[in-house]
C-alpha cells in the first residue's frame, strides 16, 4: 500500500496545558519500533504550537523523546546531516530530537518541524525510510524539514496564497538543493537523488480549494527538480526564494516570464535551458519513470 506522504503546515490553535505536562526534556533509552504505519505525515505547526519538549499535541501522548536512534551509525549519521545542513545556509543546528512510541510504534512515522527551533523525527519514519532507500531519503527528508526552519527564520516564503503548497513546494526545494551542494550531500546527476522522492512519490494531493493543499506529485517533482537546478549556484535562503519562485510560479502558471532575470543573469541563461522541461514535469507531460531519468 502506498504511503500517504502529508508534508503539511498546521494552522491549529494554541493548547493551554500545565508547565508540568510541558518542562520535561527527558531522554529515555531506545526501544524498537514495530511495524510500519500505512499513513505518514510531516506536519508543520504554526506558531501556536503547544511548547513543549518531551510531548505535545503532535504525538501520542505515550511518545518520548530522545537523543539516540537504535545504532550509534544512526544517530551519527542524522546528526552529521544536521550539522551539513544548518552549515550549509550559515546557521547553527536547530534541537534535532528523535520520537519513540513502544506502546504504538506506528505514531512515530512522522516528522516535524517547529517554530521554536526543533525537529521532532519519528523512529517509524526514520527505519522505513532507510530500508525503502537508504540514508539519501533520509537526508531528503530532514533537508525538507531544516527548509521549513528557514522559512520560519526568514519569514520565507514571500509568495503567498491560500493554501500551504508555496511553504510545501519550497520545502521540497530547499531539499533538492541540499542534495545537489558540494557542501550539501553532493549529489552531481540527477538521478542519484530522483532515487529518493521514490519514497515520496505520493507527497502530492489534488485538493486544489483546500486550505490544506501541498501542490500535486507533479508540481512536487517539478518543485525538486527546480531545487536541484538551483544547486548549480550558491545561493543565500533568500536568494533561493526570490530565484525559486521567479521561476516556479512560471510553472504553474504555465507562462513564462518574458523579461531576463537581472538580478542573476548568469543564473537566468542556465535556467532558460529548463524552463520547458519543468514545465512538463508540472503538467505531467514527463511521467515519473521519465523524471528518475533526467539529467
Amino acid at each position: 500500500m502506498k504511503k500517504n506522504f502529508n508534508f503539511c503546515l498546521l494552522a491549529g490553535a494554541f493548547a493551554a496545558f500545565t508547565l508540568a505536562a510541558c518542562n520535561d526534556d527527558r531522554i529515555e533509552e531506545p526501544v524498537l519500533p514495530e511495524a510500519q504505519t500505512d499513513n505518514l505525515k510531516l506536519d508543520q505547526p504554526n506558531d501556536l504550537e503547544k511548547v513543549c519538549y518531551y510531548v505535545d499535541q503532535y504525538w501520542s501522548s505515550a511518545s518520548v523523546l530522545k537523543t539516540t536512534l537504535k545504532t550509534t551509525a544512526d544517530t551519527n549519521f542524522m546528526n552529521a546531516q544536521m550539522t551539513k545542513i544548518a552549515s550549509l545556509w550559515g546557521r547553527s543546528n536547530p534541537t534535532l530530537r528523535f520520537v519513540d512510541d513502544a506502546s504504538n510504534p506506528n505514531s512515530t512515522y512522522n516528522a516535524i518541524s517547529y517554530s521554536t527551533g526543533k525537529i521532532y523525527y519519528g523512529y517509524a519514519i526514520y527505519y522505513d525510510a532507510k530500508a525503502k532507500g537508504g540514508d539519501i531519503v533520509n537526508a531528503m527528508i530532514l533537508a525538507h524539514e531544516y527548509g521549513h526552519q528557514l522559512q520560519y527564520i526568514f519569514g520565507l516564503p514571500t509568495v503567498s496564497e491560500s493554501t500551504a503548497r508555496p511553504n510545501e513546494l519550497e520545502a521540497d526545494g530547499f531539499a533538492g538543493y541540499y542534495l545537489r551542494r558540494p557542501n550539501g550531500y553532493n549529489q552531481t546527476t540527477f538521478a542519484q537523488i530522483a532515487s529518493a522522492y521514490e519514497f515520496a512519490q505520493s507527497i502530492g494531493d489534488y485538493q486544489t480549494t483546500s486550505s490544506g493543499h501541498h501542490g500535486t506529485p507533479p508540481q512536487r517533482r517539478s518543485a525538486v527538480r527546480l531545487g536541484f537546478l538551483l544547486g548549480q549556484y550558491d545561493l543565500t535562503a533568500s536568494a533561493f526564494d526570490y530565484n525559486f519562485f521567479y521561476y516556479y510560479q512560471g510553472v504553474l502558471n504555465g507562462t513564462y516570464k518574458m523579461a531576463k532575470n537581472t538580478q542573476y543573469p548568469e543564473l537566468d541563461a542556465y535556467m532558460s535551458q529548463y524552463m520547458d522541461e519543468l514545465r512538463k514535469i508540472q503538467t505531467g507531460e514527463i511521467s515519473a519513470e521519465e523524471f528518475k531519468e533526467l539529467k
